[in-house]
């Protein structure tokens, strides 16, 4: 059994650990508002510029860009979102295993030929690959210290670079979609070539006629870039908002169960101090009765 002063020396350091837990919590929770701020007002302008994406494209005709060509998938380029930091519960672990899962299940013989390209955003992610020995072709970490858009260009003008060249016939990105604060949905989404299901609600909804300066393919291939380098911010934002909800999450967990481990820890101070107080009595009692025989 564990001494008064064992037991005292533990509280002592939970109560610690809590105030520290308890602080991040809050530093999490502001930088929470400001991540959801900045998803919020993202999501309305990425679908107004996939609306009109969607409708350049349908009246361009596929064949206008190659970016939204189709082609017969050789080779394959995965991105996967991580956090730079842990103490967020199961955040990067889950992103990491839907990655490795859908490796496994898709491109594991363009893995085996050399053929598929990993690419880390996220310090978390960079490390989980890189000891393991995975070939990781390009990383970003530290970048959601002070996320910025030349970033997101930056990643952009890369997977459009290895799809342009043919380095990459399919990119795909697999990231956390903030829903809520206890919330996140990790999601795989074809990034290159340009989904062109995922315009089309938007071509048929606008069928009208405009007219257009100078050309429709020249504005058309004047805003897929601007629309690529725009997703790649808006899951860079999801990531870093769904990031902060599960630490603000992880971090309220970890206080309540550190005030449980107080209490308990509490109650076995309580009852080795009266244990302790009980062993004394009876020795005084027994000494008291020793001498009266005496």
């Amino acid at each position: 059994m564990p001494t008064l002063r064992e037991v005292r020396s533990r509280i002592t350091g939970v109560k610690k650990t809590q105030k520290i837990t308890r602080a991040m919590k809050m530093v999490s929770a502001a930088k929470l508002r400001r991540a959801q701020t900045a998803v919020l007002a993202a999501r309305p302008y990425a679908a107004s510029m996939q609306k009109l994406l969607g409708v350049l494209a349908f009246k361009a005709g596929a064949d206008a860009d190659t970016l939204l060509i189709q082609r017969p998938v050789s080779s394959a380029a995965i991105v996967v979102v991580t956090a730079d930091r842990g103490l967020c519960g199961a955040f990067n672990s889950n992103i990491i295993k839907a990655a490795q899962g859908r490796i496994e299940a898709e491109y594991s013989a363009f893995e085996t030929a050399g053929k598929l390209r990993l690419i880390t955003i996220g310090r978390k992610g960079s490390d989980f690959f890189t000891k393991r020995r995975s070939p990781v072709f390009r990383a970003y970490p530290g970048i959601f210290g002070r996320l910025s858009f030349q970033v997101a260009r930056d990643i952009a003008h890369l997977l459009v670079g290895m799809f342009r060249s043919g380095e990459a016939d399919r990119v795909e990105i697999i990231y956390n979609e903030f829903k809520s604060i206890a919330q996140q949905k990790i999601v795989a989404e074809t990034f290159l070539p340009v989904p062109a299901g995922a315009m089309a609600p938007g071509a048929r909804r606008y069928g009208a006629e405009y007219i257009y300066e100078p050309d429709r393919d020249s504005i058309l291939a004047a805003l897929i870039p601007r629309y690529l380098e725009f997703r790649i911010w808006r899951m860079l934002l999801e990531s870093n908002a769904a990031e902060e909800g599960a630490r603000m999450t992880a971090m309220e967990n970890a206080t309540e169960n550190a005030s449980e481990m107080i209490d308990t820890l509490q109650l076995q101070y309580n009852k080795a101090r009266q244990a302790a107080i009980t062993k004394e009595l009876l020795e005084v009692v027994a000494g008291s009765e020793a001498l009266s025989n005496g």
